[in-house]
């Protein structure tokens, strides 16, 4: 009998560079979505998305962004600039440039939830909590390894700190990373994203870089459970990082790049860019190389 074992854990797929609850997304100047959008609530600012763009419900609009691909709306109001097709629901407003064609439907554009559902969010928990339970706050300086752990705290790296994720990774508290932080995935890792999750806000500083294990299709994902309107803030020059804030806002300051960003409401400010993998489709998410492992199939031979 032949067995096939892999590493136990969840596929996720995020089809769109922005992905953004009720909450609506804003743009800031020179603001960039290299990517789909898919939004519950209105767009609006002067920013550019690159790509498609879907906003759900009756009563939401997009204002004043430019977008290059088409577009699916309510209402398109000036001073928007659709450099593809519009189309727009019988009722709404259409006071925005379409440089393609315009076409109307008459049923309402529905709603979606966003991609990772609570069951797999408590589960991460349960996860991490499995592992290892770390009373109270916990500071990293120099390098740290993690995982799978759940911390009853905050947790905080210091200026410069390094942390490897070696499995999921559950803050009851709030995460503080500043400035030329590192966070890492474990090698074992090789293909899959690890998380790092806290039900506070995270705060991301100055210069802090995220990496993978060093195989395609790695990355981290920075999630945040908080209904603030600070539940993730990142700031200046950070990358190369999956942002996810479940029920709060999601604030990209200036110069940061990130591969995808979902929340219920998303702030990108001047010249913020999301710059969207495609290998997102079908990332998987694992406890990591200490997580569990379940069969994938076996066969007689």
């Amino acid at each position: 009998i032949q067995v096939t074992y892999g590493m136990d854990g969840a596929d996720t797929s995020f089809y769109y560079g922005v992905e953004v609850g009720a909450g609506g997304l804003h743009m800031g100047n020179g603001s960039q979505v290299q990517g789909n959008v898919f939004s519950s609530g209105s767009i609006t600012g002067g920013g550019t998305i690159n790509n498609d763009v879907v906003v759900s419900g009756n009563t939401h609009s997009i204002s004043g962004v430019r977008v290059v691909g088409n577009a699916m709306v309510h209402s398109c109001l000036s001073p928007t600039i659709i450099q593809g097709n519009l189309t727009y629901v019988t009722g709404g407003t259409k006071t925005c440039t379409v440089q393609g064609t315009t076409t109307t439907q008459g049923e309402e554009i529905a709603a979606q939830p966003l991609p990772i559902p609570q069951e797999q969010i408590d589960a991460w928990k349960e996860e991490a909590t499995n592992g290892q339970v770390v009373s109270g706050n916990v500071t990293i300086s120099g390098s740290q390894t993690l995982g799978p752990a759940k911390i009853t705290g905050n947790l905080t790296l210091n200026n410069n700190a390094t942390l490897t994720l070696n499995g999921t990774v559950y803050v009851v508290g709030n995460i503080i990373i500043n400035n030329n932080a590192t966070v890492r995935l474990a090698t074992a890792y090789g293909t899959t994203g690890g998380v790092l999750m806290a039900d506070g806000n995270v705060t991301i500083s100055n210069n802090v870089s995220f990496a993978g294990s060093g195989q395609t299709g790695s990355y981290v994902l920075v999630m945040s459970n908080s209904t603030s309107t600070t539940a993730i803030s990142i700031n200046n020059n950070a990358q190369n990082v999956v942002l996810y804030a479940s029920s709060g806002t999601l604030n990209v300051a200036n110069n940061v790049t990130l591969v995808e960003a979902t929340g219920y409401r998303v702030v990108l400010a001047n010249n913020a860019i999301i710059q969207y993998s495609s290998g997102l489709v079908n990332i998987y998410f694992s406890g990591g190389p200490s997580g569990g492992w379940t069969v994938l199939s076996w066969q007689e031979q």
